[in-house]
């Protein structure tokens, strides 16, 4: 018997929290089963803060950062931070972390390394189970613990990817939907797992990926440029060759802020990056990477996604400053009843 495929929706905290509650509210009526929030400082709003709004309107959805850091928040601060959302929400929240590349970079901080992301897991970790936890000499530990809060680890690169696999409970896969980039990604959060002496099976994959309801995907697929740019920047050069993509983009991009992925001028964005993504190489990574297409492409790719080991799939729309509400409507009304997913 299948696990039914749970379908999530990023909402960025591009409003005040209120107003990202009711969009909360209004994916739990359409029918999503996640919601994930980002955590950029200076991009949005607080993601705890809005998650905490999304909790008290909210009564069946699950909540979720995605993804949260430990560099800009010490790990005994989200512990407690998980702590109250899990409380006000009645247990519905799961914790995304991962290196903290829009958190961290604009403030001049460096990402997390494999060793931050290791011992910050096992910190979070056990100061939810009520456990003592050194830090520098001081031994320390939380006063009402909530345990049992999964633990999520975004990743991308072959490292990566093992390591989610060895000490999360979940793997947010960012390297693309297609059967080959998929089945790949979840080979190493297997291999992870079994290195680890863990069973496989019981770690989670959630597939990030882009989505977009159209019947041209030639003319829209151009939107993608700045996020396929993005991805060959931050070390995914060897995924999107895989769909035969071949680019090489510079470091920075002069003009586009504060980077290609969460560019504010978009259309600029569109534009700088057509130097070195072709509407060909667009259209390659709509297909491979994203959920572009009619309803039934998506609904084909969504149930391929689940038979390549998927648990649930985290849906963003194009864009950092605006809430999805085209994207909720159109997927609801045109995808979900399509979806006859084996329960």
């Amino acid at each position: 018997m299948t696990t039914p495929l749970a379908i999530g929706i990023r909402l960025p905290p591009c409003e005040p929290a209120d107003v990202v509650a009711e969009a909360a509210l209004r994916a739990e009526s359409l029918g999503f089963d996640q919601i994930y929030v980002p955590d950029s400082q200076v991009l949005w709003r607080d993601s705890y803060l809005t998650l905490f709004a999304c909790a008290l309107k909210t009564s069946t959805i699950t909540l979720s950062t995605a993804v949260t850091n430990v560099v800009t928040r010490h790990p005994s601060v989200i512990a407690s931070l998980t702590r109250t959302i899990a409380e006000v929400s009645n247990g519905r929240f799961q914790l995304g972390l991962g290196v903290g590349n829009s958190s961290v970079e604009p403030v001049g901080l460096r990402p997390s390394t494999q060793a931050d992301m290791r011992d910050g897991i096992a910190t979070i970790r056990a100061l939810l189970n009520g456990e003592a936890v050194d830090f520098d000499g001081v031994s320390t530990w939380m006063r009402d613990p909530y345990p049992g809060v999964p633990i999520h680890m975004a990743a991308s690169g072959p490292r990566n990817l093992k390591l989610a696999g060895e000490i999360a409970d979940g793997a947010i896969l960012l390297s693309g939907i297609s059967p080959e980039t998929l089945s790949r990604s979840a080979a190493l959060v297997r291999a992870g797992a079994l290195e680890g002496g863990r069973d496989a099976s019981t770690v989670m994959l959630t597939v990030s990926t882009y989505c977009h309801v159209t019947n041209d995907v030639e003319r829209d697929a151009r939107m993608l440029k700045p996020i396929c740019a993005g991805i060959a920047q931050n070390g995914g050069r060897a995924a999107l060759e895989l769909a035969g993509i071949n680019i090489d983009v510079p470091p920075r991009v002069p003009g586009v802020y504060p980077d290609l992925v969460h560019a504010e001028d978009w259309g600029l964005a569109v534009e700088k990056c057509s130097e070195w993504v072709s509407d060909d190489d667009a259209v390659a990574f709509a297909n491979a990477f994203c959920l572009f297409g009619d309803a039934e492409h998506i609904a084909r790719g969504l149930r391929t996604a689940q038979s390549a080991g998927a648990t649930s799939v985290f849906l963003q729309h194009v864009g950092s400053y605006t809430l999805p509400y085209p994207l909720m409507e159109e997927f609801s009304h045109q995808v979900m009843p399509l979806l006859e997913i084996a329960t």
